[in-house]
């Protein structure tokens, strides 16, 4: 029951949790609406240093570097768009975390749900062929010879026989 109970604890304690944010408060701005755009913008660029982390998420120097770049923007009054323009144009596509949709990112976009229905066809075609295989298998080979029936019975025989000691 006390494991039951701190089971419970630990849960309730690690879903209350906050999710942890590298954003210092030196570059949190004064405007709560425009600190709200700047957070969700920076969860869309990825750092360039971790890669696999936002740069809300990531207390690399650069990331730092970014989140103001991106505060100053914002400051200045660039729409979301011209922020996220402004930092492709800067630092290439790879700076987006969820890449555009476009004829260079295709494969991208499209290799995912192709390598799916390749899967699927894939089971699917060897489903059919061992399904048409079982149908037409020989029906003498599903059974044991008469020979075989008696040599599996020693086998057994001889397995469930206890040792003696020597």
């Amino acid at each position: 029951m006390k494991r039951i109970v701190a089971a419970l604890v630990v849960a309730i304690g690690v879903a209350g949790l906050s999710p942890a944010y590298a954003v210092q408060p030196d570059e949190i701005m004064s405007d709560p609406a425009k600190e709200t755009r700047a957070r969700d913008l920076s969860r869309e660029l990825r750092c360039m240093v971790c890669q696999n982390q936002s740069i809300d998420d990531s207390e690399a120097p650069l990331a730092r570097d970014l989140r103001l770049l991106v505060r100053e923007r914002i400051a200045a009054g660039d729409s979301d768009t011209q922020v996220i323009d402004f930092l492709v144009v800067r630092y290439g596509e790879f700076v987006l975390l969820k890449p555009r949709f476009n004829p260079h990112t295709l494969v991208l976009w499209l290799l995912p749900p192709l390598a799916v229905m390749g899967g699927g066809l894939a089971l699917w075609t060897y489903s059919r062929r061992r399904s048409k295989s079982l149908g037409t298998a020989d029906p003498s080979l599903l059974h044991l010879t008469e020979e075989e029936e008696a040599r599996l019975e020693r086998l057994i025989a001889a397995e469930t026989q206890p040792e003696k000691p020597a």
